[in-house]
């Protein structure tokens, strides 16, 4: 069987300015052009937009994520060549991934199988280089904080506190905790510090969240950088860094066209993680998209638990944007997995795992409709070692409560594998639109709100974190932050703070370790658990398999 690049490889991509011309109706002009098979939308062209009707928007998220693999991005990918398929204008909305987890554990992030956005290779390395650009207006911030305390700290900075961290594109756990400036005073001053990865900075939330250019410099006059020994907060605005800031944004805020193996024109642009920041694709992109098709399928990171209720309570809240309908992928493989069953047994037919694990399946479900308003349909994402006993089961199991589940092989078959999910998706809209709701009012106290998502959506028995955590958050309410919406940043891996609890735990202890504001991006981020904002690598990374022959041919790139 071909690897996922090779396939991506024996695709024909159609050059960029052809397939905007054809399938969107934009002209030449409109698009500053990567090479032959990516380009950047022109901002001319996106203002024009604007007052265009919007299309459909259809929302991707999945179950907890397992070991065994679920292939939300290649669903994502394969309705909407589905939707093509059958007569209908669609796009593709996603992430641009980070170099982190392609050479970490997760690998790439452009789908896989016969589901890919193309070119591969190019989106997984480096793209058009905005997670560079979100880098560097990272640490220009950070070098203007540390020259601004090298020349008399006149705003006061107390040194003794966490400043901004600077940040790097890759899993590096040796960065989490750093000293810098040693070597004497003309190095600066000695303090404790460290890196996030990129996709962790704030400057990349606030992309993915700005409505334009003039926007993000805005939002970049309000990160809050450091506070005075009288807790006072101190602001990039403060130090004028909000226009170099976003002169190095000017064309990381431009979305970017890519196109799948089927031709489908896609926006990836932005990327955020879910379990550290609000994990959504751009709101420019999202909007754009939704201008130039009738039906937009975007993914919202991780599960329906913990991306979903960001893309919910965070993207959607912030931008108006409102999702139609939404599609929670699951596999039979992960459901047997957060059953009980062994990674290694996974691929065995196991009943009783399966109907166990059903109950992570189940409270995805509820989440869905009951705490977000949206009609679901499960796609059934088949594996080969998948038996039609075992996807009979959840189809009859989810059917008794009144929700279509369906088996896609797009991961095999391409758009013909999604055909029946892209019928049933259309038919869904037309018939029983969602009508979103938030999980918690931007009216509620700063702590009923995380206790809102904690014990409704991870059903937690209750919310704990020590005093100093909880005056962090009383004063955050009395300064005015009252208002934001809450990123909770925790495992991905389960319902629970722990990631050795599987399937659909409840009356579990919801322990928040700490929090901090963005707010220039325009939320609370709650920190639970023992989640990292750097990642490390594993024992064997996937950065083993990845070479070059000769011909400068990549080999190994999942």
């Amino acid at each position: 069987m071909k690897d996922d690049l090779a396939i991506a490889r024996s695709v024909k991509l159609r050059k960029i300015v052809d397939l905007a011309k054809e399938r969107l109706g934009i002209d030449a002009d409109d698009l500053e052009p990567h090479g032959h098979y990516k380009a950047k939308l022109s901002s001319a062209l996106v203002k024009r937009l604007e007052s265009r009707k919007d299309g459909k928007l259809i929302l991707v998220t999945a179950i907890t994520p397992t070991p065994a693999g679920e292939g939300k991005t290649t669903t994502t990918i394969g309705l909407a060549d589905a939707l093509n398929a059958i007569g209908k204008k669609a796009m593709v909305c996603v992430r641009e991934p980070s170099l982190g987890p392609c050479f970490g554990v997760k690998g790439g992030g452009a789908g896989g199988g016969h589901s890919q956005v193309a070119p591969m290779e190019d989106i997984n390395l480096h793209f058009t280089g905005d997670f560079h650009a979100v880098s560097i207006a990272h640490n220009l911030l950070a070098a203007l904080i540390d020259n601004h305390i090298y020349f008399g700290n006149q705003l006061g900075f107390d040194i003794r506190r966490p400043m901004w961290r600077r940040v790097l594109d890759m899993n590096d756990r040796s960065l989490r905790s750093i000293v810098n400036g040693l070597g004497g005073t003309a190095n600066g001053f000695p303090r404790e510090t460290g890196y996030d990865i990129v996709a962790a900075s704030e400057v990349m939330a606030i992309l993915c969240l700005s409505s334009s250019l003039i926007d993000m410099r805005d939002r970049f006059k309000q990160i809050i950088v450091g506070y005075t020994r009288e807790n006072k907060p101190i602001r990039a605005g403060e130090l004028n860094a909000q226009g170099a800031m976003a002169v190095l944004m000017k064309e990381a805020i431009k979305p970017n066209l890519v196109q799948t193996l089927e031709s489908t024109p896609t926006l990836v642009h932005g990327g955020p993680f879910a379990n550290i920041a609000h994990g959504c694709n751009s709101v420019l992109a999202t909007r754009t998209a939704l201008k130039l098709a009738d039906y937009v399928v975007t993914e919202a990171g991780f599960g329906a638990d913990l991306g979903a209720e960001k893309f919910v309570d965070i993207k959607c809240r912030k931008s108006g944007l409102r999702p139609s309908a939404a599609v929670l992928v699951g596999t039979a493989r992960a459901l047997k997995y957060s059953g009980g069953a062994k990674i290694e047994d996974v691929n065995n037919e196991d009943t009783k795992a399966l109907m166990q694990g059903m109950a992570n399946m189940d409270r995805h479900v509820g989440n869905i409709r009951e705490h977000y308003g949206l009609p679901v349909i499960v796609a059934l994402n088949r594996f080969g070692s998948d038996t039609d006993r075992e996807l009979d089961m959840i189809k009859k199991h989810l059917g008794e409560q009144g929700v279509e589940a369906l088996v896609c092989t797009h991961f095999a078959n391409g758009a013909k594998g999604a055909t029946e999910l892209a019928k049933s998706m259309v038919k869904l809209i037309d018939t029983k639109p969602g009508s979103l709701k938030f999980v918690y009012e931007d009216a509620d106290p700063l702590w009923k709100k995380i206790g809102k998502v904690a014990k409704s959506i991870y059903h937690a028995s209750e919310v704990v974190a020590d005093t100093a955590v909880r005056n962090k958050i009383e004063k955050f309410q009395e300064d005015g932050f009252g208002n934001l919406p809450i990123c909770i940043a925790k495992t991905q891996y389960s319902f629970s703070t722990d990631p050795k609890l599987r399937g659909a735990p409840s009356g579990h202890v919801f322990n928040v370790r700490d929090v901090y504001l963005s707010a220039g991006a325009g939320f609370m981020v709650v920190l639970s658990g023992d989640i990292m904002t750097m990642p490390g690598l594993p024992k064997k990374p996937a950065s083993d398999n990845i070479d070059i022959d000769a011909n400068g041919e990549i080999v190994g790139l999942a």
